[in-house]
């Protein structure tokens, strides 16, 4: 007869599987998308430093005679430089890649590039905000409709626009509403393609992305409590372009944080007594339907009187249609006092550009001796970056890193901003 009272010792052994599970990655539409024009600008010819200068269009105006007024002819530029610098680096001792590691490297490796990777994704991505000043949106009104679209490329396009490579990056959480919005269009051919995909795809000769990574603009006191300010004067240079602006009326006196580098401003239409403001087309120098719009140049506090001075980009300058005047002329009168602006709430900013004007760097960089060197491109994620390893002398570990540098930018006047709500 058996005991009741026996007592089993067994021993149980933990063994570590593979699950095979899915990386999550973003969606990197920025850096795969990007003018790689300059991607490895050192090794051009006569190119020293970590910039490279670039030229854009020539601008002129037109004079309403044959006799003839020559005018300055001005290489306009814009500069791209190498500034942004990561690296991921992780390390193990000989007794944990012997037992441990040796048959796990690939899975640390790759989570190390993806995390590289998403980090220069959100860091190109800021062209949203740091290289806009025009937008569509007002940062309350979600984007959720096809028309919404449509009318977003009419004022990116009413301004000037180049005709080639309109790319649109919308937020990720937009896209459902809007492709929901198209299904209940009669436009079956169209309607068959998204339903299947779920995705925008084409559409009025853009070509739609959509990211997790867009990123967030913090406004000022200003545009945060929704302050409408009024112009007090205005601060001109030598060529009479309006660099600099007074508002009375901030929500706060002496506050720091009034405005804030990169918030966005528009002109207020229908003030009593005052002409509507319009931005000139870029080319032609005629009234557009745009209404005139700026950003922060810089972060600007209130002053004791409630009032703020804020610097802007671009100069704001006056001029007639078809007069013979400079060629930076921008908006149909002149900003005189009184005249309104409201500020864009706090947002998440996407753009819509034309004419490949994003451009991206990633020079290669040089192998680290004594370690064991080698350049990686993930294909998930477009990047590519340094991989070196090796041993620290007499210390038992191993060290992994996989590190890059970059560089990008956007030319200003070839973008729109669009703006989501938080």
């Amino acid at each position: 007869m058996a005991s009741p009272d026996v007592t089993n010792i067994l021993q149980q052994v933990a063994t570590y599987q593979s699950s095979d599970l899915a990386y999550l990655i973003n969606l990197n539409c920025f850096v795969t998308t990007a003018n790689t024009k300059f991607l490895n600008f050192e090794d051009k010819i006569g190119n020293l430093g970590d910039t490279v200068t670039f030229d854009r269009t020539p601008r002129y105006v037109t004079a309403n005679s044959l006799v003839i007024t020559a005018q300055g002819s001005v290489q306009r530029v814009q500069t791209l430089t190498v500034n942004n610098a990561q690296n991921v680096a992780y390390n193990f001792t000989a007794q944990q890649i012997l037992f441990n590691v040796e048959e796990y490297w690939d899975k640390f490796a790759k989570s190390a590039v993806e995390e590289l990777a998403a980090n220069i994704e959100a860091s190109v991505a800021n062209v949203c905000v740091q290289n806009t000043f025009r937008f569509y949106g007002d940062g309350v009104t979600p984007i959720t409709t096809f028309n919404q679209l449509a009318k977003m490329l009419a004022f990116f396009r009413n301004f000037g626009a180049a005709k080639n490579d309109t790319k649109g990056f919308l937020s990720d959480i937009a896209v459902p509403d809007i492709v929901g919005s198209g299904l209940n269009q009669f436009a079956q051919k169209r309607n068959d393609e998204t339903a299947m995909s779920w995705e925008i795809g084409a559409f009025s000769r853009c070509d739609w992305y959509q990211s997790n990574l867009l990123p967030v603009h913090i406004s000022g006191t200003e545009g945060q409590q929704g302050t409408v300010l009024t112009v007090v004067s205005t601060v001109k240079n030598t060529n009479g372009e309006i660099t600099q602006i007074v508002f009375s009326g901030t929500n706060a006196a002496n506050d720091v944080a009034s405005v804030l580098q990169y918030d966005k401003f528009q002109f207020s239409d229908g003030v009593a007594g005052f002409n509507d403001l319009r931005f000139l087309t870029f080319t032609g120098h005629f009234q557009s339907n745009s209404p005139v719009q700026f950003a922060a140049a810089a972060t600007a506090g209130s002053t004791a009187g409630s009032q703020v001075t804020v610097t802007l980009y671009p100069p704001l300058l006056p001029g007639k249609v078809q007069a013979a005047s400079s060629d930076t002329m921008n908006i149909n009168y002149d900003i005189v006092a009184g005249m309104q602006v409201t500020v864009l709430p706090s947002h998440r900013a996407g753009v819509v550009h034309s004419g490949n004007p994003l451009f991206l760097a990633m020079p290669q960089l040089p192998t680290q001796e004594p370690f064991y060197s080698s350049s990686e491109y993930d294909e998930d994620t477009g990047v590519s970056m340094r991989c070196y390893w090796g041993t620290v002398l007499g210390q038992n570990l191993q060290v992994m890193v996989h590190d890059a540098i970059w560089g990008y930018t956007m030319v200003p006047e070839m973008a729109m901003a669009v703006i989501f709500p938080l």
